[in-house]
């Protein structure tokens, strides 16, 4: 398997997240404010990792989100925190650029 096949199995596996996006899931940026700044997938949404807990009463809990962030790896901890949450429908985009090419 090769490196994209294994980083997509790591982040969404099973999910074809150009699908869900266009479906209108809600893409939620953990970056700081000044990353964000610096460039983002349109439309989304820019909350700090480290704030998200205490705004996540902005989400419905049947709402489909995808989080990102510049690798992954903070993206990955916000689905945690979503899923410990009771979020179902929550899904590791990975990279933000890596979801440029699902957004118009």
């Amino acid at each position: 398997m090769g490196l994209i096949a294994s980083l997509k199995k790591l982040f969404a596996p099973g999910v074809d997240l150009g699908e869900v996006i266009g479906s209108g899931a809600k893409i939620i940026d953990v970056r700081s404010p000044g990353e964000f700044a610096g460039g983002h997938v349109k439309g989304a949404v820019n909350i700090q990792l480290n704030t998200l807990s205490s705004k996540i009463g902005k989400f419905k809990k049947d709402e489909v989100l995808v989080t990102c962030c510049a690798s992954g790896m903070r993206s990955r901890s916000a689905r945690a925190l979503l899923q410990s949450n009771g979020f179902t429908k929550v899904y590791n985009g990975g990279s933000w650029q890596g979801l440029t090419k699902y957004k118009r």
